[in-house]
């Protein structure tokens, strides 16, 4: 795998998809005024202009709701990563009488070595049996990486080191962060929507205010931006895991440790289909492999063929969760 041209087409990308999102921002802004212009322009009889500072207070308003709806979803990890893990089901790892937990402790102390940074406080799921991950943090103060039970039984020494670099690299690039922001901005483009629907609601005669018409127009773009701003987000995660994939094999020098675990993964699903999960939604978006099925344009994660694929180069057949080989098998295609 060439990582290093991985990890800048990755970001590349990732560049172009948030400045898309600003210019959807821009368009939603653009769009709310021109529909209570137009609105304005059918209501009022004899129309001789726009009342004073009309596009100024449409721009504010609109701009208050998609940075108030960041404010309000970021406040969420306020706590810390220990305490949105905690939030998981998850616990502080137990090295002095667990040999597994020690084990994860170990590699957590050995990546920060080698990418030069505080080492994580390493943290338990127990309740999943799943394999899986994630990461959570504002930065390196306060960063986490929570293991599910079903990773730390699953997985050989070389696969774990491979599944806690994947979670390394969204703390070292900061997607944490650039998750919870771009959630927020979407959760301030679903506010907009939101005020345009209450706009539109009936009283309890059936019967809407004047306030309908332009609640209309409010509703209508600001649907169009919301599901904009959730395809963007969801494509901006696709490509931090790409990037993560990429950095996990630059930081262990093996493609069969992170590529080992997704192909565990792919046995684990193909074996007994998705197993249940008990995480947190908040966390759903920042695992390893994400537990819900959504569609193609809202998918926070790559399909797990195609990331099996970037890391070897060729498809690779899937492998038993409990396969202690190495996981060098010949491909085969999904």
């Amino acid at each position: 795998m060439r990582f290093f041209e991985r990890q800048e087409a990755a970001r590349a990308q990732t560049t172009r998809l948030l400045l898309l999102f600003g210019l959807t921002v821009l368009a939603l802004v653009l769009a709310v005024n021109a529909a209570l212009a137009l609105t304005w322009r059918m209501v009022s009889p004899g129309f001789s202009g726009y009342p004073a500072y009309f596009f100024t207070v449409n721009s504010g308003l609109t701009l208050l709701f998609v940075l108030g709806g960041w404010w309000l979803e970021t406040s969420a990890l306020r706590g810390g990563g220990e305490t949105l893990a905690r939030r998981a089901g998850a616990r502080e790892a137990w090295p002095a009488s667990r040999d597994a937990e020690r084990r994860l402790c170990n590699i957590v102390s050995e990546l920060a070595i080698a990418a030069s940074m505080k080492p994580p406080l390493a943290m338990v799921l127990d309740r999943e049996e799943g394999i899986n991950a994630f990461a959570a943090g504002w930065d390196e103060r306060d960063a986490v990486i929570a293991v599910t039970r079903g990773a730390l039984d699953s997985l050989t020494r070389d696969e774990l080191q491979g599944l806690v670099a994947h979670e390394f690299s969204h703390l070292r690039e900061g997607d944490t962060r650039l998750n919870m922001r771009l959630a927020g901005m979407v959760f301030g483009l679903e506010m907009i929507f939101n005020l345009g629907s209450s706009m539109c609601e009936t009283d309890e005669n059936g019967n809407r205010s004047f306030l309908a018409l332009p609640g209309f127009a409010i509703k209508a773009t600001g649907s169009l931006g919301w599901l904009a701003g959730r395809a963007l987000k969801a494509a901006v995660s696709r490509q931090r895991e790409f990037l993560a994939d990429a950095r996990a094999v630059q930081f262990t020098r093996s493609k069969d440790g992170l590529g080992g675990v997704l192909r565990k993964v792919a046995g684990q699903q193909a074996q007994g289909g998705r197993a249940r999960s008990h995480l947190h939604p908040a966390v759903q978006h920042m695992l390893l492999v994400n537990a819900h099925t959504e569609a193609r344009w809202f998918a926070t994660h790559p399909p797990l063929p195609e990331r099996i694929r970037r890391i070897y180069g060729r498809p690779m057949a899937a492998l038993s969760p409990h396969d202690e080989e190495a996981a060098t098998r010949p491909d085969a295609i999904f």
